[in-house]
């Protein structure tokens, strides 16, 4: 198996009203994993997040960000993976300081342990118009993994008939995911019956299983699952890790943290440190630079992921 490849292949079943997605993620993957030791079932929580991420956002019809979060109650505070229209992503995991995290451990167990857990899917246009706010859903974890808390998401706030199939370990990330066409006044009529191919299709992918997506490239399970289908098939796309944080970021994050406090760390260690979440640079400001930030008039803007502030 090719570790380098990161791929994401769309697909439409002809003669009937489905589409379908498969990604994988290698190197994105271990871009993610070379800059935090996670145990193993947060590792494969946060890797069946990012290869759903992937494949909703393949699917957004503007230039923007997807922000996908699962705030959580138990061991695990907070999942974050962000994915832009041309599959750069990011992802990060925040855990109670010294939790023991089972290798079984359930969803329900890492962040719903007293049922105040929630799942939030953030769409952030790159080009806003003027007064313009993020679309934010939040949802409760209505379901026992996240494949099911994302269909169920899908079906109340999309209104998208939606199927998901997720797996991922310490290698790497995959992903299923098919969606039934919408029907418009003729528009689009199949020679099936619309429902009847959609179950149909739907029972292909449920025989599905963890350890063969783990294990078997996309292409090949493309063609094991839907060999008795015709399948057309799109250019694939690849998704990659990239991380836009910056300096410039940090010191309007800094700004937004105000004088007093920022002052008060500089007089206690001297400067400033603050380290991205998603890729462990770090950024150092010191008396001048901090002076300087709050001498000077500059937008501020929120700065998602950007912690571990050290003073």
């Amino acid at each position: 198996m090719d570790m380098s490849n990161d791929n994401l292949q769309k697909f439409m079943i002809e003669n009937a009203s489905v589409r379908g997605e498969l990604v994988e993620l290698s190197n994105t993957w271990q871009q993610v994993l070379a800059r935090r030791n996670y145990p193993p079932a947060v590792t494969n929580l946060l890797g069946e997040m990012m290869a759903a991420a992937a494949l909703l956002s393949a699917n957004l019809k503007f230039n923007g960000v997807i922000v996908m979060q699962i705030h959580g109650d138990g061991p695990i505070r907070l999942l974050v993976v962000e994915c832009d229209a041309k599959l750069q992503m990011r992802a990060t995991a925040k855990l109670v300081p010294d939790t023991v995290v089972e290798d079984g451990a359930t969803l329900a167990q890492l962040v719903n342990v007293n049922g105040h857990g929630r799942f939030a899917i953030t769409l952030d246009p790159q080009d806003k118009m003027p007064g313009q706010q993020p679309y934010q859903g939040i949802v409760p974890l209505d379901g026992d993994n996240v494949a099911e808390v994302i269909e169920n998401y899908m079906l109340r706030s999309e209104q998208l008939d939606t199927k998901l199939w997720l797996a991922a370990d310490a290698n790497v990330s995959r992903g299923l995911l098919l969606q039934k066409l919408p029907n418009h006044g003729g528009i689009g009529i199949t020679e099936e019956d619309p429902l009847e191919s959609w179950n149909r299709v739907s029972m292909l992918g449920a025989t599905l299983r963890p350890a063969e997506m783990l294990s078997t490239d996309i292409q090949t399970l493309l063609r094991r699952l839907f060999w008795e289908e015709t399948v057309r098939v799109f250019e694939p796309q690849h998704p990659s890790f990239v991380c836009n944080c910056s300096r410039e970021k940090v010191g309007n994050m800094l700004q937004m943290l105000g004088q007093k406090e920022v002052d008060e760390a500089i007089a206690e260690l001297g400067n400033v440190s603050v380290d991205c979440d998603f890729c462990g640079q770090n950024y150092a400001f010191d008396k001048v630079d901090c002076a300087h930030l709050f001498a000077i008039s500059a937008p501020v803007e929120t700065l998602l992921g950007t912690g571990n502030i050290k003073h």
